[in-house]
């Protein structure tokens, strides 16, 4: 009998910033290993459903991370991994580093920077494929202070990552209008505390949303 840990392993790679990180381990370590962000939540759950899969998850998230960051160790933190599938969620600390007029956000790489990324991955891992999720913020904390910016601001990378999608044949996961639509329910910074960064509640919507987006593209299935 073929014993389960000798199937071929898929793995699963999340990139990103904080909200990706969710303070997690930097050992090997497998009770903390993916931190308590929505990461988590998905790799709990389909590592649940999928366990004759033999799935994989790895979070490479680093707080405070730009695209621009994500390029400068993408050798490292996902090349080198070998993922089947690569999710990422970046963007708000493009925007952050531009409002508050910081010296790294002088010039706005975002678009420039992220289509390196996904032409340097297609380059090299040909088989692996894309989930790009939508950057969010809710008027609250931090944006609330210069709203009509940061919302025109955000929507332009929003529009930047879904036509990215559409071209390098990814997955989008489309997120803003699930945080819009959660602010009916109860106030916006039950879901996102600062107007940026999740509760627990928030990195559950994000769970859900990216189940639903991945599941329906049949991608877990290949």
């Amino acid at each position: 009998m073929t014993s389960p840990n000798s199937k071929a392993k898929k793995v699963i790679l999340f990139q990103g910033d904080s909200i990706t990180d969710g303070n997690r381990g930097r050992d090997e370590d497998p009770n903390h290993i993916l931190g308590h962000s929505y990461a988590y939540i998905i790799g709990g759950k389909l590592g649940n459903e999928r366990a004759d899969q033999n799935l994989v998850f790895y979070n490479r998230g680093i707080s405070g991370d730009r695209i621009s960051d994500l390029y400068a160790r993408w050798n490292e933190d996902a090349i080198y991994l070998q993922p089947n599938v690569i999710s990422i969620l970046i963007g708000v600390n493009d925007l952050w580093r531009t409002m508050k007029g910081e010296p790294s956000g002088v010039t706005d790489r975002f678009e420039r920077a992220y289509r390196h990324v996904l032409e340097e991955t297609g380059e090299v891992l040909p088989q692996t494929k894309l989930v790009l999720c939508e950057p969010f913020i809710l008027n609250t904390g931090a944006p609330a202070e210069q709203w009509d910016e940061w919302k025109e601001r955000i929507t332009h990378y929003q529009g930047v990552v879904k036509q990215l999608a559409e071209e390098f044949n990814a997955v989008f996961v489309p997120l803003q209008e699930v945080f819009d639509t959660a602010t009916r329910r109860t106030e916006a910074a039950y879901w996102l505390w600062d107007g940026v960064h999740p509760t627990a509640a928030g990195h559950d919507l994000i769970a859900g949303e990216w189940l639903k987006s991945v599941e329906k593209s049949g991608l877990l299935s290949h």
